[in-house]
C-alpha cells in the first residue's frame, strides 16, 4: 500500500512554463488527504523556490537541494552540509574548470560571483529566489550544494571530469542539458525519503515516485513503486517499473488519479 507520493518538479510535475493544472491537484490533494497518503516535493532546486508552487497546501513536505534539506513550513526536519575542509577542496578544484558557472547553495540562500554574467544571474533567480551575490567563494560556510552550468553539449564530459576531481569529496549528479550538482556523498533524493520516512514512520517500499533526470534516478530505484516521464533521460525510463505521460500532458497527475482510484 503506498502512504507517500514524491515527485521531481522540473520536467516531471511542471510544464515546461513552469505551471500545474493546479484545479485538478487539488482535488487529487484532497483524495490523498482522505486516504491518509502524503505527497512530498523531491527537488534539486531551493526550498524557497518550490515552497512558492504550494502556497495553499500549509502542510506539504519538502526535499530541497537533492537531499540536503527537508523541512515544511514549520518544521525543519534536516540540514546536511559540506564540512568546511571538503568545501575548500571541492571549490579549488572545480576552479581549474573552464567555461563553466557556479552557484552555491546555503540554508534558505544561494550564491553567486558578483562579476558573473547579468544574464546568467538573472536566469538563476527564476530557480534560487534567494540569491546573493558575492566577492569570494572562499568565506562561504555550511554550503549544502555546489550547483554548475556548463554548455548542454558538454554535459556529459563535464559530468565525467567533476566525477574525477572531487571523488571522495562529492557526488556528481545531472538533470540534463548544462545543469550539474555536486552534492554530499550519498546524499540524494533517495537518501532524503529515507530520512523522511524514518520521521514519518514509513518504508521506501510504500512510497512512490516521479522522476525524469538523472538526479531522480536513486529516488526510483529505492522506492516501492517508480515511475518515470515519458520525457525522461533513457536511463531514468530504464529505472523505472512504470512510466506516464510527459510533464507537458500532466502525467504525474493522470497516474496518481489511477493509482489513487477504489
Amino acid at each position: 500500500m503506498i502512504k507517500l507520493i514524491a515527485t521531481d518538479m522540473d520536467g516531471t510535475f511542471l510544464k515546461d512554463n513552469m505551471t500545474y493544472d493546479e484545479e485538478r491537484f487539488s482535488e487529487l490533494y484532497k483524495k490523498m488527504e482522505q486516504q491518509g497518503i502524503r505527497f512530498v516535493i523531491a527537488s534539486g532546486n531551493q526550498y524557497a523556490q518550490i515552497k512558492s508552487y504550494f502556497t495553499k497546501y500549509p502542510d506539504m513536505i519538502y526535499i530541497s537541494d537533492n537531499g540536503a534539506y527537508i523541512r515544511d513550513l514549520n518544521q525543519i526536519y534536516a540540514v546536511h552540509t559540506f564540512s568546511d575542509d571538503n568545501y575548500q577542496q571541492i571549490l579549488e578544484r572545480i576552479s581549474t574548470i573552464p567555461n563553466i558557472q557556479i552557484l552555491m547553495s546555503a540554508v534558505d540562500i544561494a550564491y553567486m560571483p558578483a562579476d558573473e554574467d547579468p544574464a546568467q544571474i538573472q536566469k538563476m533567480s527564476n530557480y534560487y529566489y534567494n540569491l546573493e551575490l558575492v566577492d569570494d567563494f572562499r568565506t562561504l560556510k555550511d554550503v549544502m550544494k555546489v550547483s554548475i552550468t556548463c554548455p548542454p553539449e558538454k554535459t556529459a564530459q563535464t559530468v565525467e571530469l567533476l566525477s574525477e576531481l572531487v571523488d571522495g569529496l562529492a557526488d556528481v549528479t545531472s538533470s540534463g542539458n548544462g545543469d550539474i550538482d555536486l552534492v554530499q556523498p550519498n546524499r540524494n533524493k533517495a537518501a532524503g525519503l529515507n530520512e523522511l520516512g524514518d520521521v514519518l514512520k514509513i518504508e521506501l517500499s510504500e512510497m512512490a515516485a516521479f522522476g525524469d533526470g538523472g538526479n531522480d534516478l536513486e529516488m526510483l530505484q529505492e522506492v516501492g513503486l517508480s515511475v518515470a516521464m515519458s520525457n525522461a533521460q533513457p536511463a531514468v525510463a530504464k529505472a523505472a517499473n512504470h512510466h506516464t505521460t510527459s510533464n507537458e500532458e500532466q502525467g504525474v497527475l493522470s497516474f496518481v488519479d489511477k493509482l489513487l482510484e477504489p
